[in-house]
């Protein structure tokens, strides 16, 4: 589709100089999570393509914690290439994906991207963008005199800049049991198990056991 390929090329020059955890590639591999759950879903697959390849084009985080940024900037470019509806439905689906949204607006299309976005935030590749980010802001690895925040509310969480670490348990382990479809579900139970494996070792090594 002409669409997709405009819509890749636009978000390439978007996301040229994002930090690693969120550039291009996290949303190619969002994009092509998205494709395989999507068919499985039976969703609406121009929604799920373009919904997936718009969701991080401007992430709050870095952008001073304006949600506004990347929904304006995806109405933009879409302006005129398809109708309003399908505009309204793309939009929606960035406005309501992240782990801290309230999550107003439901729809099976936001159920495959969300659970694409969500599967690239643990496993192997969670625990890289974790670091990397948690890098980025200059936090520390771990602290364990700096205990994990649970159930924080929306601007806690924003405001938030504990240890690497923490960030597990705040929110990357929680992750598996807030997968939408039933192949989301079983595609992040082996990315959870292994951050548990991951975290038993770290802790293994911190302590510096043999």
């Amino acid at each position: 589709m002409e669409l997709v390929k405009e819509t890749i090329e636009f978000v390439k020059r978007e996301l040229e100089n994002a930090e690693s955890g969120h550039d291009w590639w996290h949303t190619q591999r969002v994009y092509n999570l998205s494709k395989t759950i999507g068919e499985k879903e039976k969703a609406d697959m121009e929604i799920v393509e373009l919904g997936a390849l718009l969701h991080d084009v401007a992430d709050s985080k870095f952008h001073n914690g304006d949600h506004t940024v990347g929904p304006r900037k995806a109405k933009e470019f879409l302006s005129g290439k398809i109708s309003e509806d399908k505009i309204e439905h793309v939009i929606k689906i960035i406005e309501n994906i992240s782990f801290s949204s309230e999550q107003v607006f439901k729809s099976k299309e936001l159920d495959v991207i969300q659970d694409a976005d969500r599967l690239d935030a643990i496993g192997t590749m969670g625990i890289a963008r974790c670091f990397t980010y948690t890098g980025h802001t200059n936090r520390e690895i771990h602290n364990p005199e700096i205990k994990p925040k649970l159930n924080m509310s929306k601007e806690e969480y924003k405001k938030n800049n504990g240890p690497s670490i923490n960030h597990f348990y705040e929110k990357l382990l929680l992750l598996k049991n807030k997968m939408n479809t039933e192949m989301g579900k079983k595609m992040a139970v082996k990315r959870h198990e292994f951050m548990e494996l991951y975290l038993k070792e770290f802790y293994r090594e911190w302590e510096g056991e043999i």
